[in-house]
């Protein structure tokens, strides 16, 4: 999925950069990435998760939203998302982006969290014992 409108402040080729780092984290996962850079309107969770509820599939889907204005960041995952990603594995991720950010990296910080959401959310593969 393309991300959420993500303001004039990227270039085409960051844009093109974060749009590649999600077709490879939703394949790599099976789990729908969104992202909205921008003035969040109101309260940064808030906001967030009325994105997220209003995707096409919020329990498959993560949202990240970057308010640069207030220095927000926000994660939202859906129901079927947090079978395998845990809150800690979110905050780490958040840590890393936070990171980025603060050495003015906002399109590697997204790419770093998306890759690493992208590997805890990715559903274990069962090995199955041939019958005896």
């Amino acid at each position: 999925m393309a991300p959420v409108p993500a303001g004039d402040q990227l270039t085409d080729a960051q844009r093109t950069r974060l749009d590649e780092a999600i077709r490879a984290a939703e394949r790599h996962s099976r789990v729908e990435f969104s992202v909205f850079i921008g003035t969040a309107a109101g309260d940064p969770r808030s906001f967030a998760t009325q994105l997220h509820n209003s995707l096409v599939a919020p329990a498959r889907s993560i949202l990240v939203l970057v308010d640069p204005t207030v220095r927000a960041l926000e994660i939202v995952t859906g129901g079927w998302v947090r079978r395998t990603l845990t809150d800690k594995e979110v905050e780490l991720a958040a840590l890393h982006m936070q990171q980025a950010f603060g050495e003015d990296d906002l399109v590697g910080g997204l790419v770093r969290g998306i890759h690493m959401l992208a590997d805890h959310a990715r559903p274990a593969q069962t090995l199955h014992a041939p019958d005896a």
